[in-house]
């Protein structure tokens, strides 16, 4: 390691953010700019910057390599950063960090930090317990709106969000929630209860998966939702700004999936040559090996290959429009059960709905191949031959027959992965299309001997 480049670069960094034009620098372009520098360098810099600005950045789920950045930090020092961090924050971080350093931090954490972060790290991965916080408002019933706006000014730095109040009768039980809009429009003597919401509590447990989380917020409009154990004590909130860093988070690794590959579960500019090549050459060749029966489909009826060369010109016509078909339907099928417009008891009436869809394309796209094929024949530029009408009609019905398989395909084997518990997403485009690639050859050339038995073949 040249230790006189890495000072240079953390000075540098160090006093980039810490400029006095500075002023105007935001927390998030910190965080950008220390993505930009190695372990060490952004080390070097958080420790050159004031502990609440350090403190800031190392709060902010956009910073990348957030565990390595921590553990490379002198173990006291970070011991003060993690206590003034968000417990939820802390608890991501931690399932990042190796055992060993996790540990050494662990036991110099302040006991009530180190207790609520263990209870975090308990509950499982993409539920609301595991992304909500414990540092949340809450008063007794019998406040009145001068105490509780006094609680609010104490308390307010140590807190995730202030924009909810939670009311919790004498056995700890949630029994309410105030907005500070509606807070700040009481009178001071006024009971804490008058300017409660008369609505009922929309609550989660902390197992619900944080997809309902999200969709729970987004049907109450609400910046915050209260968890709640079976008891209806308030366990802790899970915020609007944590459930779209999950929800982001969770839609790339979909993106990745469905590209074919294995989630790379870091930026691409962060993943090394091995893990890169990890990550895709896995997928990639468990697709070429199906690609490899359409290469057996093909020989399969090398006979009427050989007969009818001219359907040799049609094959990547028909193998993509199939692929495209079930692409399409894949897609709409994974977006609608992540947004929980489908259920998996919902899969006959997509089969339903899929069938008369995928006639319709495949004959829309039929017409356009014949129409294409009688212009060619009739203009000159391609002759297919004396038995040219009967090619056409074998493209055309071959194309209705191959789309209507590739929607029913794409449509129906998300439910089949749900139904297996595997993550819908794995249906990526590239696994239907290749699945249709090799039934749409077998229904291709199945089409043609029908049609064409007795003149080409």
């Amino acid at each position: 390691m040249n230790f006189h480049t890495l000072s240079q670069r953390a000075s540098k960094a160090a006093r980039l953010l810490r400029s006095g034009n500075a002023g105007s620098t935001t927390i998030a372009e910190r965080v950008e700019h220390l993505n930009t520098l190695d372990t060490d360098a952004a080390v070097a810099a958080l420790l050159a910057m004031p502990q609440a600005k350090a403190v800031a950045i190392l709060d902010r789920p956009e910073l990348h390599d957030a565990a390595a950045i921590i553990a490379g930090i002198p173990l006291e020092q970070a011991a003060r950063f993690v206590n003034l961090m968000s417990d939820d924050r802390v608890a991501d971080v931690m399932a990042e960090m190796e055992e060993e350093p996790r540990a050494k931090l662990f036991a110099r954490l302040d006991r009530t930090t180190a207790l609520s972060i263990k209870h975090l790290m308990g509950y499982p991965p993409r539920t609301a317990g595991s992304i909500m916080t414990t540092e949340f408002v809450s008063v007794p019933l019998d406040w009145t709106v001068e105490q509780t706006l006094s609680h609010i000014r104490v308390v307010e730095r140590s807190r995730e969000t202030v924009y909810a109040i939670y009311v919790l009768a004498e056995d700890g039980t949630l029994t309410t929630v105030v907005t500070l809009r509606r807070l700040l429009t009481g009178e001071p003597s006024a009971s804490i209860l008058s300017v409660a919401s008369k609505e009922g509590i929309a609550y989660a447990s902390p197992l619900m998966s944080q997809e309902d989380v999200a969709r729970l917020i987004r049907k109450h409009d609400l910046l915050a939702l209260p968890v709640v154990d079976d008891h209806s004590h308030i366990l802790g909130i899970v915020t609007v700004d944590d459930v779209i860093d999950t929800m982001i988070a969770d839609t790339t690794e979909d993106a990745h999936k469905f590209g074919g590959m294995e989630a790379l579960g870091k930026p691409y500019m962060a993943m090394g040559f091995p893990d890169m090549i990890r990550k895709r050459a896995g997928w990639l060749a468990a697709l070429f090996l199906g690609e490899m029966l359409t290469a057996s489909a093909m020989q399969h009826f090398e006979g009427e290959l050989e007969k009818a060369v001219v359907l040799t010109l049609f094959i990547p016509l028909i193998m993509s429009s199939g692929g495209n078909s079930g692409s399409q339907a894949t897609s709409l099928i994974i977006r609608a059960l992540a947004l929980g417009e489908l259920k998996l008891s919902d899969w006959w009436r997509v089969l339903l709905r899929e069938i008369p869809t995928g006639l319709t394309l495949g004959c829309i796209l039929g017409a356009i191949g014949f129409l294409r094929l009688t212009i060619w024949q009739q203009a000159g530029f391609y002759n297919y031959g004396e038995h040219w009408l009967l090619v056409g009609a074998t493209v055309f019905a071959a194309l209705v027959g191959i789309v209507t398989f590739g929607s029913l395909a794409g449509s129906m084997l998300p439910f089949l992965l749900q139904r297996l518990r595997l993550d819908p997403a794995s249906a990526s485009a590239p696994f239907v299309a290749t699945l249709v690639d090799v039934s749409g050859l077998v229904i291709y050339f199945s089409v043609a001997l029908v049609i064409l038995s007795g003149t080409l073949l």
